[in-house]
């Protein structure tokens, strides 16, 4: 038998989401178009005589940051060594940048082996849609199509590298429905909700405190049905996030274990109420 990694073509990023979806990580239905569009270059599949049974993804998003996802075995093979191998072959893409990633937290102590630090947890809080959702209160909520110089330029401190390609293609993905906040005249956050697997996740959800982050909340649900399952992944170290998913009514329902390769990159979590995505960050 043969085994070789090679970069995976924009078929096989659609099977890796597949993947995740079976191991319970419920992506979203135009997820797989967004990644590629972070860094086509960055998604690495283990071909076993021409099968690809193993994926992992390193995308960069700049020259001083990348994300590891997607770290995917089919479970007939684990144990074998592919996985390893896998790691191993796609690691250099990530050169000498700072790495992310969000790992279940059975498998933290392998990643700190890796070099991996935990900076901290992110919580997944999920439950039904609540029948009555929360009012602006003074913040303006409108609709946005495609991106903005605005949307860019909030994002910017609320993330580890700037991500305008990837952001190109998240805020446009077919179902994706954005809002953002105006207060005092600036923009004050913004938010996206798409639909899943199951249920919708809300992310990112940025937003300048509790209040702007609730206006949004309650302006992104207003596009799904009352009981629908929602979703919110909020980071521990954010009180405010985490209050906002249980006055939404939520319960934790998983959790990753944020690491990083080196010092954790100085981004504003007190803004961060809904994490992106686990897969890239």
């Amino acid at each position: 038998m043969t085994y070789a990694v090679e970069p995976m073509t924009g078929q096989d990023i659609a099977l890796a989401v597949d993947w995740a979806a079976a191991e319970g990580w419920n992506p979203g239905l135009a997820d797989a178009g967004c990644f590629a569009a972070a860094d086509a270059g960055g998604f690495f599949g283990g071909y076993l005589d021409g099968r690809m049974i193993g994926s992992v993804s390193v995308v960069t998003y700049d020259a001083a940051f990348a994300f590891l996802g997607f770290y995917i075995v089919v479970p007939e093979y684990r144990g074998q060594g592919y996985g390893h191998a896998l790691w191993k072959a796609a690691w250099p893409h990530a050169g000498d940048r700072l790495v992310g990633l969000d790992g279940v937290v059975q498998e933290q102590a392998a990643y700190a082996r890796s070099g991996f630090v935990l900076a901290y947890r992110n919580i997944r809080f999920g439950g039904p849609r609540p029948p009555a959702l929360p009012s602006p209160w003074g913040v303006g909520i409108a609709a946005v199509e495609g991106l903005t110089a605005e949307i860019e330029d909030y994002d910017r401190p609320l993330f580890p590298a700037p991500r305008p390609a990837f952001l190109r293609a998240w805020l446009s993905a077919p179902g994706h429905h954005v809002r953002v906040a105006r207060r005092a005249g600036r923009i004050a956050g913004y938010g996206v909700v798409r639909p899943c697997r199951t249920g919708w996740k809300i992310g990112p959800l940025f937003a300048d405190d509790r209040e702007v982050a609730e206006a949004l909340a309650g302006a992104l649900l207003a596009e799904v049905r009352a009981g629908e399952e929602i979703f919110l992944d909020a980071p521990e170290p954010n009180g405010a996030a985490t209050a906002l998913a249980e006055a939404l009514g939520l319960a934790p329902v998983f959790e990753t274990a944020r690491m990083y390769t080196g010092p954790a990159p100085e981004i504003d979590l007190g803004r961060v109420f809904g994490v992106t995505s686990f897969e890239l960050g």
